[in-house]
């Protein structure tokens, strides 16, 4: 059997792809400052140079020598200053650009991107869920969101970066609501687990950021707050819902066994480089 290519999915199916990319691209984007040059979006965001979802370029669509020239020239000037270069890609890059990254030394991690169409399989655990609204809340989040990001790096073994990044991304977070909303679940009457909903555009919806403290593992509360939070999207007028994996972490298969299943994959194209105050 032939190797499947993007050219031999089906219309339906691309198109479905399509519009999951583009809510998780949009939601990439919230909180920051976005403009469109040489073929291709710019997200920005001087206060928090370090967070790579605050600062990248996506929906590229230069495809020529000359084209991708002037685009990666344009990426320097909008981004002097900032220690990173990042690229977002998917099935509708221009295989051309995606090419001349590898060439120019660009290091890939992928994104698995699942879609929810009908409803959520199987039941889940009564817990208390509450949205984030108070500074407290956020407090809290805060304190989970540093356990996620120390855990998360000694399963990946990333190089210890400043300390200042877990805050970065916090406030990031933070400045998304709304639209985006944040959720924690109780547990002994404390927080100890949080995820967010986002309505989205177009009709799809986005959940994401799922974390539960390791004490406080299998005892239901990510379902329950998947299936909050799916709620909350359809309650907003989404039907199809996204979320996106770390396909080499074990949630995937979570998200798969509740219905939601895979349709795209989103690669992070990053290269660091030196810049003023870093390094």
């Amino acid at each position: 059997m032939g190797a499947v290519t993007s050219a031999s999915l089906t219309a339906p199916a691309s198109e479905l792809a399509s519009r999951a990319l583009d809510v998780d691209q949009a939601n990439l984007a919230l909180g920051h400052e976005t403009f469109e040059a040489e073929g291709a979006k710019f997200v920005r965001n001087r206060a928090f140079p370090r967070i790579y979802d605050a600062n990248h370029i996506t929906r590229v669509t230069a495809s020529t020598p000359h084209e991708i020239d002037r685009l990666l020239a344009r990426v320097e000037i909008e981004y002097e200053g900032i220690g990173h270069r990042e690229f977002g890609v998917d099935f509708r890059t221009p295989p051309t650009f995606t090419a001349r990254l590898a060439l120019e030394g660009y290091q890939r991690r992928d994104s698995l991107v699942m879609l929810l169409e009908g409803d959520l399989i199987g039941e889940a655990t009564e817990h208390e869920i509450r949205p984030l609204e108070t500074n407290e809340d956020w407090q809290a989040y805060a304190e989970l969101h540093a356990l996620d990001w120390r855990e998360n790096a000694e399963r990946t073994k990333r190089p210890e970066e400043d300390a200042s990044v877990p805050e970065q991304m916090r406030a990031t977070h933070q400045a998304k609501q709304p639209p985006v909303q944040y959720w924690l679940a109780y547990a002994e009457g404390r927080p100890v687990a949080y995820f967010n909903s986002w309505g989205g555009i177009g009709g799809v919806g986005q959940v994401e950021d799922l974390f539960t403290h390791p004490n406080f593992r299998h005892r239901g509360l990510a379902t329950a707050l998947i299936r909050h939070c799916v709620g909350d999207c359809r309650r907003k007028g989404a039907g199809p819902v996204v979320i996106v994996a770390d396909p080499t972490d074990t949630p995937k298969q979570i998200y798969a066994a509740m219905g939601f299943r895979p349709v795209a994959i989103y690669s992070h194209y990053l290269k660091k480089v030196v810049s003023p105050g870093h390094g």
